[in-house]
Parts: C-alpha cells; structure tokens; sequence
C-alpha cells in the first residue's frame, strides 16, 4: 500500500489559522511601533554624519564596489532611475504585506513562523538608531551620489528637517532588503514549484534599486542579512522539531503472526 503523503497546499502540522482581528492588530502595532518608534531616534545629526563618513570609509578599506557604480547605470537612462524611484516608493510594504496575507490564508504555519522573524528583527532594527544613526548615502557630499528621488521622482522624503513621518538617520538596517529577503525566503520554503527560486530577484531588485538610488550603503543591506539569519537560528521554522527534544520514535508492539508462536521449526 503506498504511503499516504501531505498534499503541498495542506497547512504545515495541519496547524489552524490564527486568529483575524488578533493577527491584524499585532501586524499593524508592529508597523505602528517601527514607524514611530524610529522617530524618537532623531535629533542625533551629527552623529549620524559621523557615523556615516565611517561607513563610507570601511567600505573603501574592504574594497567593497562603490555605490556610484550602481547609480552610474541608472542614471544613464531618466527612465530606468525614475522606475527604480517608484520601486523603492511602492513595492517594500506591499509586498510584504501581500506575502503575509497569502501565507496566513495558504500556509498558516509559515505565516507563524514569518510574523515571528518579521518582528524580532524589526523589533531590533528600533535600537539601531538609538546607538548608531547613520545618514544615507545621498547625503554625504563626499560620496558624489545624487538624491535620484529629489532629481527625478517620486521622492517619499522631504527635507529632514521638516521630514515628521521618517527617520532620514536609520540608514541601517536597511529593512527594505531585509522584508524583501524575507518575502523571498518565505515564499522559497512554503511552496514546492521548481520557479520558487526566481523569488530571489526581489532582494536583489531591491539591493540593486536601495543602493543606485542613494538610499542605503552596501553595509546596510549586510546588516540587514546578519540580523535576519540571527533570527533564523532561533526562531524554529514550520518544519524543524523543537531543539530541546530529539526525534521521536513510535514504537508499535510485534505480535506473533497468525499461524503460531514463534518457536524454531523441529524435524
């Protein structure tokens, strides 16, 4: 008799959704927390300038390729930049987004899993601007990058010191990348098609677009991708048994077979 296998669109573990209004009001007051949670972060102007003449420098001494290698390529065509403008405008948080309502309504347990690492990496990333502010790249004048969203549009920042929605100074981590790293490994490990793969080109779109628009230096991105592995090592997947136990055995008692006692047969 063959063996009975879980079909790829039942639920991990066969684990329920949890529930709506609870889940909605965990992911909305995680976003609310991250949004403004990063503005009682500013006011550290110098430090975050500092701090970024110090990236830029690291960057140089490990011979890290120049962010103005990526720009170059946009900026030869307006095109080309004021799409990477819009992708970086409109794609991070409804993607994400997105990617959290199928996994809740297609696979419950990796939507668990998901939220999980989504916000002890945000919930980390709040800190980061406390100890370390860092302006971005299209700032620094030393860097001769161009602020493509204030060149070409759209632009999803005003000046800083009028900027009372954002944070310009919590360059890192860049959770642009690391939500689009998620949504990518995410998708990966909760579908079995062999395209599952092409997901990657979402992060690296992403790193492509956040680094040529000036956003975010190459080290965010790497900051982001520490954090998020961090955060794999301790969040046990959908599919990982709990570190504290080992496998479990089910043991099943032998019974004798019909036709009597096992006895060696005699002549």
């Amino acid at each position: 008799m063959p063996a009975r296998t879980e079909s790829a669109g039942a639920p991990a573990g066969g684990i329920p959704r949890p529930p709506l209004v609870r889940e909605l009001l965990l992911v909305v007051g995680l976003f609310l927390v991250y949004k403004f949670g990063r503005r009682l972060a500013i006011g550290r102007t110098t430090a975050a300038f500092h701090n970024a003449d110090r990236v830029w420098g690291l960057e140089r001494a490990v011979h890290l390729p120049g962010e103005d290698a990526v720009q170059s390529l946009l900026l030869r065509d307006e095109t080309a930049v004021h799409l990477a403008n819009v992708y970086y405008a409109t794609v991070h948080f409804p993607a994400t987004v997105l990617f959290l309502v199928w996994l809740y309504l297609r696979r419950p347990a990796h939507y668990l899993w998901a939220r999980r690492v989504l916000a002890a990496v945000t919930s980390v990333a709040l800190i980061l601007p406390f100890v370390f502010p860092l302006a971005p790249p299209r700032m620094l004048t030393s860097t001769g990058l161009e602020d493509t969203g204030r060149l070409y549009g759209p632009s999803v920042y005003g000046p800083p010191t009028t900027d009372h929605l954002s944070n310009q100074f919590a360059a890192m981590p860049s959770l642009h990348f690391g939500w689009a790293l998620m949504v990518a490994i995410g998708l990966i490990a909760a579908t079995r098609s062999r395209w599952r793969w092409l997901w990657l080109l979402h992060p690296l779109t992403t790193l492509t677009v956040i680094v040529g628009t000036a956003n975010h230096y190459w080290l965010d991105s790497v900051a982001a991708t520490v954090m998020f592995l961090l955060a794999f090592a301790f969040i046990r997947g959908p599919d990982t048994p709990p570190s504290s136990r080992g496998p479990r055995l089910r043991l099943r008692p032998v019974r004798p077979p019909d036709d009597g006692p096992l006895l060696p047969a005699t002549r």
